[in-house]
């Protein structure tokens, strides 16, 4: 490999032999080191290759602005959470992750906390993300000796849920707005019924999956189409109080609904319902 740019003793931008541009981390392996040197490859401790054009841009520059170490910090995390998860994440983690991570420990040392509106429902809807969250802020805490508050745990899942490949094209305030929407449907269902959900049950988390994916479809304005409203007919006879209680949930959602999404929400909110 190449050096082509020196962010810091610790730091660097080198091309490999394939003319691929990679970021490489490691203990001094910038130092006494001059664009066009070969690097030392023994000192490599982490590589990024952001294949994603503008992601790769933004990491370069927030490499310049961000300590190294809260960039290696964010690397495990991500590392750790892609393990956990077995999903692929999209490049922007780097950058949006390191970001904010950087600027909450930067917050932690003026004295400032920022409190997450939503943690109730990240934990509740996210558990895995949050549970990832949480191993994070021991992570920054071996790292940095700063204990963040439990409410970065759940901004941290913000971040690791908008990343997951599925979601691409959504921003955390979008999943925020949704995991926020999902809280209100549920409500609907509860103060319809006068009940409390069993939120352990398997038909309540398979409501909430449904509702999450639904929210998926919305945004892409795709809808479960059918020609034959057959069933919907028969359920609509069959569940009444439950196709009553979905318009209310349509007409929350301000969006008129397919008659397949209409059927499938109905006998979702029959079973969640069902003792």
């Amino acid at each position: 490999m190449i050096i082509k740019k020196i962010f810091n003793n610790n730091a660097i931008l080198a091309k490999d032999s394939e003319k691929n541009e990679v970021v490489v981390m490691g203990r001094g392996i910038g130092f006494k080191k001059n664009v066009g040197d070969k690097l030392d490859e023994e000192l490599i401790e982490k590589t990024f290759i952001l294949k994603h054009k503008d992601a790769s841009e933004k990491f370069k520059l927030l490499l310049e602005d961000i300590p190294t170490e809260h960039v290696a910090l964010c690397y495990d995390i991500i590392e750790y959470a892609k393990n956990i998860l077995s999903v692929e994440l999209n490049d922007y983690i780097y950058v949006t992750l390191t970001d904010h991570v950087s600027y909450a420990l930067k917050l932690f040392e003026e004295g400032l906390n920022r409190p997450n509106a939503l943690i109730w429902e990240i934990k509740k809807f996210y558990p895995k993300e949050f549970q990832i969250g949480l191993k994070a802020l021991e992570f920054i805490e071996s790292e940095t000796n700063k204990k963040l508050p439990q409410d970065e745990a759940g901004n941290i899942a913000l971040h690791l849920i908008n990343a997951q490949v599925n979601k691409s094209n959504s921003k955390v305030e979008d999943i925020a707005k949704q995991t926020k929407m999902i809280q209100d449907i549920l409500n609907i269902v509860k103060y319809t019924y006068n009940i409390t959900l069993d939120e352990k049950s398997l038909n309540y988390e398979r409501f909430v999956t449904h509702l999450r994916f639904f929210f998926q479809r919305l945004n892409k304005n795709e809808n479960i189409e059918t020609e034959d409203d057959f069933l919907l007919k028969q359920v609509k006879i069959k569940y009444k109080s439950a196709y009553d209680c979905m318009l209310k949930i349509e007409k929350y959602l301000e969006k008129d609904l397919s008659d397949e999404e209409k059927l499938y929400l109905t006998v979702h909110i029959q079973r969640v319902t069902q003792r």
